[in-house]
Order: C-alpha cells, then sequence, then structure tokens
C-alpha cells in the first residue's frame, strides 16, 4: 500500500509539472494589423506587458499591466488603458483559441485577433525584462535614488523591441509612453522610435545611447527625443 501511494503521488507531480512545462512561454514582442491598416504592437515579459495602436507614425492608444496564463486563458490586469482608465486595477480574461508556429490567436467579443510573434528574447539579448527608472547620476557621477512611490516609469524591452510607460496606477493616471525597436551593441543602445505619445513628429527618429549593465542595474546615457539630457539608472522589476 505504502508503495502504491508513493507512486501515485509521484504520478501527480509528474502530470503537474509536465502540466506547467507545456504551457508555452508569451514573452516576446507581437504584432496584429487590423482592417483599417492600424498596427498593434505587443511586448511581453515573464509577468508583464505593454501595448501600443498606431498607424503611419500616429499614436492612437496603449495599455499594459500584470498578465497571467495556463496556455488556454490570458488574464491581464490593467495598469494603465487609455481607451479606458476605469479598467485600470481590473482583470481581464480572454480565451487562447490557439498558439503555435509563432502565431497566437485569442478570442475577442468581436470574434478572434491573430498575433503574429514578431522576436523572442533569448540569452543573445540580456537586456531583455522589465526595468523600472530608480535613480539619476549627477554631473559627479553620483547616484541620486527616486523614491519608490505609485507613480513610475517602466521600459519593457524583448529581444528587439521596447516600449516605456510613465504610469500611476492608484490613481490611474496615464503620462505618456513611447516604443520601437532597439540594438544593444558593445556598451552602445540605441532606440528607433515608431510611435511616441507626446509627439508624433519625434516618430522615425534613432536614439543613441551609453549603456552599462552593473547586475540588475542598467546606466542609460545620453539625449532624448525632445535633446534633453538622460542620465538614469534603470532597475530589473522582480
Amino acid at each position: 500500500m505504502k508503495i502504491k501511494t508513493v507512486f501515485s503521488l509521484l504520478l501527480v507531480l509528474w502530470m503537474a509539472t509536465a502540466s506547467r512545462q507545456s504551457v508555452p512561454s508569451l514573452a516576446g514582442s507581437w504584432r496584429l494589423t487590423d482592417s483599417g491598416g492600424a498596427t498593434v504592437d505587443f511586448v511581453l515579459s515573464e509577468g508583464y506587458m505593454m501595448g501600443a495602436f498606431h498607424e503611419n507614425g500616429r499614436f492612437l492608444g496603449a495599455q499594459g499591466g500584470t498578465y497571467q496564463t495556463d496556455g488556454k486563458q490570458l488574464k491581464i490586469t490593467y495598469e494603465f488603458n487609455t481607451e479606458d482608465s476605469m479598467m485600470v486595477g481590473t482583470t481581464q480574461t480572454l480565451t487562447i483559441d490557439s498558439f503555435k508556429d509563432n502565431r497566437l490567436v485569442v478570442k475577442t467579443d468581436d470574434g478572434t485577433d491573430t498575433y503574429e510573434r514578431t522576436d523572442t528574447p533569448a540569452a543573445q539579448t540580456p537586456m531583455a525584462g522589465l526595468w523600472r527608472i530608480t535613480g539619476n547620476i549627477d554631473d559627479n557621477g553620483q547616484v541620486k535614488t527616486r523614491p519608490r512611490t505609485a507613480r513610475k516609469t517602466l521600459k519593457l524591452l524583448t529581444g528587439n523591441r521596447f516600449q516605456w510607460a510613465a504610469i500611476n496606477p492608484e490613481t490611474k493616471q496615464f503620462m505618456g509612453t513611447g516604443g520601437g525597436t532597439y540594438t544593444a551593441v558593445n556598451g552602445k543602445y540605441t532606440e528607433k522610435l515608431e510611435f511616441f505619445s507626446r509627439d508624433n513628429n519625434r516618430v522615425g527618429r534613432s536614439l543613441p545611447f551609453e549603456a552599462e549593465l552593473k547586475g540588475n542595474d542598467w546606466y542609460h546615457r545620453g539625449q532624448s527625443s525632445t535633446g534633453g539630457k538622460v542620465s538614469e539608472v534603470w532597475s530589473r522589476e522582480k
């Protein structure tokens, strides 16, 4: 009886582990082009997502927050939503119709949306993941730590795409977002804007920065899209 009990327990544990392992990762970037020609880009790390809607360089909207998936459902808890700020703090459950061959089909109230994977993070993309501004670097190279409050600026990087957002989930405020593609080679980090909520005229610009990774901190120096000095520290969000 004891042997059977132990075997049964091991079988249950193995099945549970296999089930968890069978859930494919959504980490990376995904794109949908709707019938009207607008582009929908989503970037996801393990547990956080951001998305933006844009058309020919014109920003249309954005949303993001934490998420969970079991391979059958996708549950999103919004931290920002420009279409409806009342969605912030609520959880939306979507049904995953299929997920194979780098194609994700999600059921919505209006039918189904099909997203094509545009990249996957890998060991060769060490900057992939979710980051948060935690400090500024003064002219003497000293870091002034920012207090951790409800207002935050996040940046999510995948294999070759990025999106940042300045938000306050407690007050449901959205202060801005931007995103596009990036490269990171030999300490040089370059962003190319495909959308920018504050100024559509900045779209298409390439912004070069100096980048240095120190453990879980990213030292980020250069000029912003408006020409202002950028000297920041970003830290990985756990």
